[in-house]
C-alpha cells in the first residue's frame, strides 16, 4: 500500500540590508527555515558564495539530511535484527562541483562509528548498512551516490 507524507517548511530571507537585492554584494544570503513545533535553523550560503559561515549552508543540510535518514533506518533495522547498538557517531561528507551558473553534488560518504554490546553483533551489524541504505528516503531521492564507510566496535574493545 503506498502511503503519502507531507512536509512544510518555511524559509524567510532575513540578509536585506537596506537596498535589497540592488547589487550582487549588497545583500546577505542569511535565512531562517522553520516548521510548526521545531526551533528555527539560522542558514545562509556557504562562505565560498558570500555567505556566512556561522550559519548552516544548505549544502551542509543535504548531508546532515542523507546522515540522518541513513542512522535512522540503520538503529531501526538493527533494533529488529537483535543488534543492540549502544553508540553511533557519523562523521559524514559530501562532494560537489561547480559548472558554469550551477553545480551538483558528485557524492556524498557516511562514515559511521558504532558500538555494539557484542562482538557476536558485528557481522550482523556490517550487513544491515546495506539495508538501511536501500530503505533511507533522502537516498533514494538523490541522483548521485551515497556511499558508507562503517566502523563496528563491540563495547569494552
Amino acid at each position: 500500500m503506498e502511503r503519502s507524507h507531507h512536509y512544510r517548511v518555511v524559509v524567510t530571507w532575513t540578509g536585506d540590508r537596506g537596498s535589497g537585492t540592488s547589487g550582487y554584494r549588497d545583500f546577505g544570503r542569511e535565512h531562517e527555515v522553520t516548521a510548526d513545533g521545531v526551533d528555527p535553523i539560522t542558514g545562509s550560503a556557504d562562505p565560498a558564495f558570500r555567505g556566512d559561515a556561522s550559519r548552516w549552508n544548505p549544502e551542509q543540510l543535504l548531508v546532515a539530511s542523507l546522515s540522518q535518514c541513513h542512522m535512522l533506518w540503520y538503529l531501526h533495522l538493527c533494533a529488529t535484527a537483535g543488534v543492540v547498538v549502544t553508540e553511533y557517531l557519523d562523521r559524514a561528507s559530501g562532494s560537489m562541483t561547480e559548472a558554469g551558473t550551477g553545480g551538483q553534488f558528485t557524492e556524498v560518504v557516511l562514515r559511521p562509528e558504532i558500538t555494539v554490546e557484542s562482538p557476536d553483533m558485528v557481522r550482523t551489524a556490517i550487513g544491515l548498512h546495506e539495508d538501511a541504505h536501500r530503505a533511507c528516503f533522502i537516498a533514494n531521492s538523490v541522483n548521485f551516490p551515497v556511499r558508507h564507510e562503517p566502523t563496528i566496535t563491540p563495547a569494552g574493545s
